[in-house]
């Protein structure tokens, strides 16, 4: 590696070739380039000590503390994470990881063009679609947005001492290692995906995943499988279709006593590609419900109301954590919500009557048992 005479990094093969350069579009002839000790290397103008060009702009697999990942408005770049081909082959392979550039901030991992991991939305404090990070351990993590809905995200740590990295491998897997204090050891603390639910749209359009379930498929309620014979094979991307059309979309006809309405899923994944409003949370039903193309809302205070339209897609349920997300459904389903809640109420009170029926024959028989025995 040297720096050329008009002030370009350059790394040569054993033949004095060139196998790739910096290409600082105005460089400098009185330039000189220093690795810094947090890993950046930097070109710098000599004469005035301005930097030229600097590796965390152009990082490859490794996400370092105070690197800047996705659109950095403060020198108009954008910075992707890329993988290498192989673990033995450092060339540029298919995976590659940044910031989306919508208004709600995700962290998407990608395939070629196709999404292959999504973190969820940031909300301010944590990405809301990775349960098993903790805001708590986000602490240090920053995200910065501009005013177009973009913005990058940084990190640092309060202790100086830890070394800590991220990692996009060659198949996809974004993993952190941590440097093991007086063992010159690393060791991988996190890993993702963790589970195939992790993976962007398992379980294709309306469908939701369950790492704990089997299979770990299913149709939203007020939904079904779109193809059958595929869902039976473990193939679950043809998704699911609604079961009942939604009254806003028969021809104009209209019941107000037959309104569509909202079942409540607990503790979700909320799908992909959300719409963002300032509503408040007592709004946020009303609005998506005058929008017939409106098919499902969800609100987290450091994001304020999300709404979809369309198909929804890559949803999971968590165990805990995760977000309540409200899905349109026609009302003969809701009804069916409702009478199954009425068939199991009326099922316990019929079983507690029996089972204090029997008590009550036992009691008198055990009781008539007793008199008797006293009389002999």
């Amino acid at each position: 590696m040297i720096v050329s005479n008009d002030g370009n990094l350059l790394i040569l093969n054993g033949q004095k070739q060139i196998i790739w350069s910096s290409s600082v579009p105005n460089p400098v002839a009185n330039s000189s380039a220093q690795l810094l000790d947090s890993g950046n290397l930097v070109i710098q103008d000599d004469s005035n000590g301005r930097t030229l060009w600097e590796s965390f702009q152009h990082p490859s697999d490794s996400f370092l503390l105070k690197m800047k990942l996705g659109n950095d408005v403060s020198v108009n770049a954008r910075t992707v994470l890329k993988s290498w081909k192989s673990s033995s082959d450092p060339s540029v392979g298919t995976f590659s990881a940044s910031l989306n550039s919508l208004t709600i901030p995700e962290f998407y991992v990608w395939n070629g063009s196709h999404p292959y991991l999504r973190s969820g939305p940031w909300n301010g404090r944590t990405f809301i679609g990775i349960p098993y990070v903790s805001s708590t351990y986000l602490n240090g993590f920053t995200l910065v947005p501009d005013d177009k809905g973009s913005g990058y995200l940084t990190f640092t740590l309060a202790n100086e001492f830890l070394v800590v990295y991220f990692l996009l491998y060659h198949n996809g897997t974004v993993i952190k290692k941590k440097m093991i204090e007086g063992k010159q050891e690393w060791e991988v603390s996190l890993s993702s995906p963790k589970t195939d639910c992790d993976l962007y749209g398992k379980c294709g359009p309306f469908g939701s995943c369950n790492s704990k379930d089997s299979p770990i498929c299913s149709c939203l309620r007020g939904f079904e499988r779109n193809n059958v014979d595929e869902w039976n094979r473990g193939i679950f991307t043809s998704g699911c279709v609604r079961r009942t059309p939604l009254q806003c979309e028969r021809n104009g006809s209209s019941n107000p006593e037959k309104e569509d309405g909202f079942l409540k899923l607990k503790t979700m994944k909320v799908p992909a590609l959300p719409d963002q409003s300032f509503a408040q949370e007592i709004e946020c039903e009303n609005l998506c419900l005058m929008n017939c193309s409106c098919t499902a809302y969800a609100y987290d205070q450091g994001i304020g109301c999300m709404s979809w339209s369309g198909s929804l897609i890559d949803i999971q349920k968590f165990s805990g954590d995760g977000a309540d997300l409200y899905i349109r459904v026609a009302y003969s389903e809701l009804d069916k919500k409702r009478n199954m809640k009425f068939i199991t109420a009326v099922s316990v009170i019929i079983g507690s009557i029996i089972m204090a029926t029997c008590a009550c024959f036992v009691w008198m028989w055990i009781s008539k048992q007793k008199g008797m025995e006293i009389v002999e």
